[in-house]
């Protein structure tokens, strides 16, 4: 793992300085480890919430919307586990030096992108391209 490069803590990125440079993937990287940190806490909540949640409740409605409470929690937390995955695969690329430039074009994702979805891949003009193809492949 590379060293830890400092950033004051009311350090943004800005289009103003070289990108990706050190101080903005040591900002990236930090805003990645809590975001995922967060989630897994939750995660954690949850489960320990379901383990002692576990009662016998007579009334029929009841027993129902609870079922249904925990369903929606299990497709939360699920979705969850899908964007850990795409941290780590954030991480990976912050690693590997190619974080924050395009897959499909290698071009630099802008920084407002990358601030607002940190996990982006695509840069906004190729995710609005794969969105229109996919509208048009799913109107078939």
């Amino acid at each position: 793992m590379k060293a830890e490069t400092k950033f004051d803590s009311d350090y943004l990125p800005s289009e103003d300085e070289p990108f990706m440079n050190e101080r903005q993937v040591a900002w990236f990287r930090n805003e990645l480890m809590k975001w995922k940190e967060s989630i897994l806490a939750e995660s954690r909540g949850t489960i320990e919430d379901m383990q002692e949640g576990t009662r016998n409740i007579p009334d029929v409605a009841d027993r129902a919307s609870e079922e249904t409470d925990r369903a929606l929690e299990l497709r939360t937390r699920d979705r969850q586990r899908k964007v850990v995955s795409k941290i780590d695969s954030a991480l990976r690329r912050l690693d590997e030096g190619s974080y924050g430039y395009c897959e499909e074009t290698g071009e630099p994702i802008s920084l407002k992108r990358l601030m607002a979805r940190p996990i982006a891949t695509l840069s906004l003009e190729a995710q609005e391209r794969h969105e229109r193809r996919e509208k048009v492949h799913r109107d078939d």
